[in-house]
């Protein structure tokens, strides 16, 4: 462990390099590396921009549980840009290229933008709770309310990956050295108290969120069936559509993210552990996969999103466009949020 943070920080003292890593990773490996990493880039880019335009094209599109929706994809985008896009090029040089002022930036850019995006996350996990769990309760999500999730997300964010441009935690070189991220083996003092916050606050807080929020919102739709069965069905379709789409939502969120949330936590717990450089690499590139998954999953399986979405993409060409309204998740979601007005509270 003591030789590869000893490893790390010469990497970081002799910035900018000048020849390949290849006693950590082959050539070829980080050729491949810079392949899978550009595709995910470069696609995560189309379809994050798409979001963002269709929805500032299409009126009908801007509202209130959208604006989360549109934060993520603002956020996927960043990622996409400021990390992604740099970790591609690195790769494919073999070598971080960009200098420890380089390194900085991309660590500090790449943390900010996928902080927002995983608060998003968890916004749109309690959007959904409300929507569906407590339609006739005292809190309803408004334009006001919306507005200030996503201002939140960005200034939780900002506040939390500032401190290492202060001498509170500090951004270092990861996995197999081509990109960068808050120094997570670091023991000093400072390092362990700032990465302990960090952990809890940016990881701990929203995955409990999403967890618990989604927890309920599939228990609340198994009682909707249960309760209108006798309706023909139409609700317990209903609860399917929305279940499969929810446990979609949930499995990317935890494939992407729970690796990183776990290895980072594995290192602070574990001061002896020692994981190898590219081993380590794999959560890294699973968070970063995020930006494609996010916007597939939580915008192009609502309807109304994908009939602008989809021309757009394709020239004016929509094959779903004579898809019947029914078989839509996000109908389904709004079929349900209106069967539960019956529910005792």
């Amino acid at each position: 462990m003591e030789q590869h943070n000893l490893a790390t920080s010469v990497q970081l003292d002799i910035l900018p390099q000048t020849s390949v890593n290849d006693h950590i990773l082959s050539r070829s490996g980080y050729t491949t590396l810079a392949a899978i990493i550009g595709v995910f880039s470069i696609t995560g880019i189309l379809f994050n921009i798409t979001v963002i335009v269709v929805t500032l094209r299409h009126r009908q599109l801007r509202q209130p549980l959208n604006y989360a929706l549109v934060n993520l994809a603002v956020a996927d985008l960043g990622c996409a840009l400021f990390g992604g896009l740099p970790t591609m090029v690195t790769n494919a040089m073999g070598y971080f290229s960009l200098g420890r002022v380089g390194c900085v930036i991309e660590g500090f850019a790449v943390s900010f933008f996928g902080i927002a995006g995983l608060c998003s996350v968890a916004i749109i996990a309690m959007d959904r709770y409300v929507v569906v769990c407590r339609p006739l309760g005292t809190v309803m999500f408004q334009t006001r309310h919306a507005v200030a999730g996503v201002v939140f997300s960005w200034v939780w964010s900002f506040v939390w990956n500032t401190p290492p441009l202060f001498g509170w935690g500090s951004y270092q070189l990861e996995g197999v050295l081509t990109s960068c991220a808050p120094d997570w083996y670091n023991r000093n003092l400072g390092n362990m108290s700032y990465i302990v916050c960090y952990f809890f606050l940016c990881f701990a807080i929203p995955f409990s969120i999403i967890l618990v929020s989604y927890t309920r919102l599939l228990w609340t739709l198994r009682q909707v069936a249960k309760l209108q069965m006798s309706e023909g069905g139409s609700t317990a379709r209903a609860e399917m559509q929305v279940a499969r789409m929810v446990l979609l939502m949930v499995v990317a969120f935890l494939i992407t993210w729970l690796p990183y949330a776990s290895f980072a936590l594995s290192v602070i717990l574990d001061p002896n552990l020692y994981i190898d450089p590219v081993i380590a690499t794999v959560p890294m590139y699973l968070a970063k996969s995020s930006t494609v998954f996010n916007p597939i999953i939580y915008i192009f399986m609502n309807r109304q999103f994908r009939d602008c979405a989809v021309p757009f993409l394709l020239c004016g060409r929509n094959p779903w466009a004579s898809e019947p309204e029914g078989s839509e998740a996000q109908t389904a979601v709004s079929t349900v949020s209106k069967s539960n007005q019956v529910l005792p509270s």
